[in-house]
This record gives structure tokens, sequence and C-alpha cells, in this order.
């Protein structure tokens, strides 16, 4: 094989005049001080954009500057490479034949890496130059660890298949790193970090272990034969939430942290006895993230502008309301560090606490021992606050402390698990809140809900859609349904193989104006639905889930789950 011939990457930048010999001095000096690539360097020190970059070593080796995120791949031929080269040398297989492969690379100059490469592979090598955030994140998409998952559940099977085999000594031995069931949550863990999971199920079966991540708000599965294993991974999970381990016969719930794949995972489990066993929920709350403030929620500019005004006064109740997981925590926090302010007195009540905010007393609810909302709302209001939130609004008791609280001069955020916001205040008035004391207090309601975005990778155009779809959205939105451009995503690695890929919110939102807050003192909900629906720049979320559907960012089929409808 002829010998590779090292290239001076800057030196040709200078002869070319695309960076000066200045710039190209400054970044060996900053070089020297990081460690990191000299073509690193010089686009983190914006004296060249990685495309430019890649551009000119495209032309200058003589290999092609490729779109990973858009070039077919198969996992066969992907995973041919481990994963660990993969990230250590930053590359990835995309082609192999009998003679050579394709191997897009970060960094084409990278010589030691291509000859260990070239050792490993036994084929010749054609390269093929990749953004490298790119990259990593196809990486992230490529190298699920289903099948990992499934081995180490068969090495953990055999090692329970003998029945003196005590899992407990197991899981509390000083080799407890090396324990296949550490070694299996790890993968199941880091596969759903991958995945952007919000839950994990592990539900034994009679026959089989169902493991079910929720992703975009839809769990897919995986199942194991390997049912053996679940009192093991039970124990061990157990043990890190700090759990009763003998306890088998009661629901329990806890919670721990962990560090998985760059993010800081925090991670609440709940426990349920069922018929063969115990079945795992985990909530998984991705702390490296930080949070969201309202700007990036998606909410339609003329709506987010109103909200805003509300959240800025003094005193009032405002509702945000939705089914479980809609994202309503998330547009709480939003709203609650927008007001997050030194001369701000803010306290919550909550079960659980999701989120540490900074300057904000948070409480967290335990009913076991008498720690209600009702009985934290009664402490807080003695603690001199400025603005309230009650995780949710469960029972009269708590509604009506809220309510007062927010007519006695405290801004009071709370939520609801109903369907719509018209329904919001009708639901209030069910559980025995006196309408007119209802009306004094309530300023506005959100409601919202999440709907997959179609993959952008996959997504194509509907030829045809089902008659009775088009016939309920000619009759519900008194629109022409042939003027819409419907899409839908074919499935792709970027997304799984399922269409989407993210979520984005939907919202409606509710002012309270003179006719709302009469039929509500009235407790007539008939004119309170009436007056609501009415109500200016009232949209409600199924127009705004059409609006995307028009725009293409999701499918008909969403807006079909999310309200029910459309047969």
């Amino acid at each position: 094989m002829t010998p590779r011939k090292r290239i001076r990457i800057g030196d040709l930048l200078v002869q070319n005049r695309i960076i000066t010999h200045e710039q190209l001095m400054s970044a060996l000096a900053e070089q020297k001080k990081s460690g990191r690539k000299l073509g690193r360097t010089l686009v983190d020190l914006n004296f060249i954009s990685e495309t430019d970059l890649l551009n000119f070593l495209s032309r200058q080796l003589q290999i092609p500057f490729i779109e990973i995120s858009q070039y077919p791949r198969q996992d066969e031929v992907v995973n041919l490479l481990p994963e660990s080269l993969a990230r250590r040398f930053r590359v990835m297989l995309l082609e192999s034949n009998e003679h050579d492969v394709l191997l897009a690379m970060a960094d084409p100059t990278d010589l030691m890496g291509l000859d260990e490469l070239t050792r490993i592979l036994k084929k010749r090598i054609r390269q093929a130059v990749v953004r490298e955030s790119d990259l990593l994140s196809v990486i992230d998409q490529s190298y699920r660890r289903t099948g990992e998952i499934s081995d180490l559940a068969g090495q953990l099977d055999d090692e329970l298949a003998d029945n003196d085999f005590d899992f407990n000594t197991l899981i509390t031995s000083d080799e407890v790193a090396e324990a296949p069931v550490v070694k299996l949550l790890q993968s199941i863990f880091e596969d759903a970090a991958q995945v952007n999971a919000s839950d994990i199920h592990i539900e034994p079966d009679e026959k089989v272990l169902r493991i079910r991540q929720r992703i975009d708000g839809v769990l897919n599965e995986q199942i194991l034969n390997e049912v053996k294993i679940a009192p093991a991974l039970v124990v061990r999970l157990k043990l890190m939430s700090g759990l009763n381990i003998s306890e088998k016969r009661l629901p329990q719930d806890g919670r721990f942290s962990i560090r998985v794949k760059g993010k800081s995972l925090d991670i609440r489990l709940s426990t349920l006895p069922v018929t063969h066993g115990e079945s795992i929920v985990m909530r998984l709350l991705d702390h490296s993230q930080g949070l969201l403030n309202l700007n990036k929620l998606g909410i339609p500019e003329d709506l987010l502008n109103r909200f805003k005004s509300y959240i800025k006064n003094p005193h009032g109740l405002i509702l945000v309301t939705g089914p479980t997981g809609s994202g309503k925590t998330t547009t709480l926090y939003a709203a609650l560090t927008e007001v997050n302010k030194p001369d701000t007195k803010i306290i919550t009540a909550e079960d659980p606490v999701e989120y540490s905010l900074p300057r904000i007393n948070q409480s967290q609810v335990n009913e076991k021992i008498g720690l209600t909302f009702a009985s934290v709302l009664r402490s807080a209001l003695r603690q001199d606050p400025d603005v309230i939130l009650v995780g949710e609004m469960r029972d009269t008791e708590t509604a009506e402390i809220a309510i007062r609280a927010s007519i006695t001069g405290h801004l009071v955020f709370s939520t609801l698990h109903t369907n719509g916001a018209v329904e919001t205040a009708m639901r209030l008035l069910d559980m025995g809140v006196e309408g007119y004391i209802l009306a004094s207090a309530l300023q506005v309601i959100i409601a919202q809900r999440l709907v997959r975005r179609i993959c952008e990778h996959c997504s194509t155009s509907d030829k045809e859609i089902e008659q009775t779809h088009r016939t309920w959205l000619e009759n519900s939105f008194n629109c022409d349904s042939k003027t819409i451009q419907f899409k839908h995503g074919t499935g792709c690695h970027h997304c799984n193989q399922t269409g989407y890929s993210g979520r984005i919110g939907v919202y409606e939102l509710l002012e309270m104006r003179h006719e709302t807050l009469d039929a509500l003192r009235r407790g007539d909900s008939s004119a309170f639905t009436l007056a609501a629906e009415n109500t200016p720049g009232f949209v409600p979320f199924t127009e705004c889930a059409l609006e995307f559907v028009r725009q293409g960012i999701t499918s008909l089929d969403e807006v079909i789950r999310i309200t029910g409808s459309g047969t």
C-alpha cells in the first residue's frame, strides 16, 4: 500500500489565503494550551467555518464531503466497527464490499487513526469527510443498545440458572461494577439516553420480560425471554433508590441520580406489585439540558405575549391544564423562571419536586406523614410569599386555599388534569368551589398537548387520506381538506423507524372576560362554554395543531391522536 502523506493543514490554508499567517500562529498557540486538533481550534476561534474547512480538505485530499445525516446506512455495515472505536477515532462505516470500505471521518488527516482502522478492518479504506457534530449525532442514533441488552440479559439468566445462586450477594458484592445486572442496567439507561426516552418500564410477564421506553410520548417495546432476571433488576434498582428490598407486597417510590453519556439524569422510580413480580417505572429527568424559558417552548407569539402579561400581575390565579405528559410542569417552571427575581418570594408545593430551582423555596408533598398540598399551602402563606405554585389541585380544600390566596394578594400558579381550557373552570365548580370565589380569582387558563414532529429526514407527502378523516376535517374546521398538503414520515435511522422525531406543544389560551366571569358566578356551565368559545383571541388547540399539519410539522394522525376525534 502506498504510504499516506501527512497534510500540513495550517500551511495549506495560509498558502491558499483562506487564513492569515497571524491567525495560524494564534491557532497554534491556542492548540498548544488546549491539546485539541488544529482544525477544530481554527473553527472554535472563528478563523474559518467548519463547512469551509471540510470543503477545503475534500478538495485537497480528493475525497467526498458528505452530509452523513442524509446518507443511507445499514446497521450490519455500521456495526462492523465497534462503537468504542467509532467514538475514539470519530468515524463511521458507511459501505463495505469484498475489497474496501467507505469510512466517514471527522478528521481525514488523522494518519494514526487510519493506520489502526486499516489493521482492524483488514480492507482498503475509502475516506469521506463529515461534520463532527453530525457524525456524533448519527453515532448516537445508530449504535442502539438493544443487542447488548439481550446479550447481558442472557448472561445474567445463565448466572441465575443455578438454584443455589444468591443474586443479593452479587448485587452487594465488592465487584458490583462487573456484575451482569449492573452492566444490563447501564445498557438500558444508555439506550434510553441515546433515544431521549422520558420513561423506562420494566414489566415481568409469565414467560417474558418487557422493557419499554416512552419516546416522544409513545411506548417502544423490547421483549426478553429471560424473565428470571426480573427480581435481580428490581433489587438492584431498589438499592439504588434507598428502598426496602424485602418489601414486595406494597408499592414503593424512590429516586436516584446517575450520569449517562454525558447527561446528568435524575431518576424517579415507582414499584407496583403485579401478578408475576414487581413492575417498575422510571421517569428520566435530564438536568444537563437546563430549564427552558417561555420563549423556547414553541408557544405562538401572540398567545405568548398575552400569557406573559398575566404572569407579571401581582395577584390572581393562573391555571395550566392538560393530561399527564402534556408538558404542564415544563410550562410552569418556565413561567416561574420568568418571574424569579431577587425581589420576589416564590414558594412551591410539588409532588414530587422535579427540578431544583435557584432562589425558589420548593416543598415536596408527603401524604403518608400528613404533608398534603393543603397543609403545605397553609404554611406557605405564613412565609410571606409573593408567588405560590401548587403542583396540582387534587381536592376542594387545596383548591379553595389556593383561590383565597390569589384573592388576598398572591399570584398563584396551579394545574388540573382536564381536556381543555373550557372544561377547567367547570371542573373546579364540580369539585365544590363556589362560583363567585372562583370568578374573583381566575385570570387565565392555558391548556396544552404535545404532538410529535414529522422526521425531517423521511418526511413525504400523503397522496390520499381516509374519507372519514377528510369529512371530520371539513365538518369540524370548515376547511377544504383538498387545499392541505398532508405529510407523514416513512421511518428512517434518524427517527428509529417511527417517522417522528421530537415533539412540539399545541396550546389554547382562555382569558377571563366579563361574560365568562358572569357565567362562573352563576355556575352556569352552558353559558360559560358559549362565552368562552366566543372570547376574542380564543383558538382551540385542535386548530393550532391543524395549523402545524398545514405547515408539514406534524401529521393528521397526530391531531386525531391527541383529540380522540376523526372517526
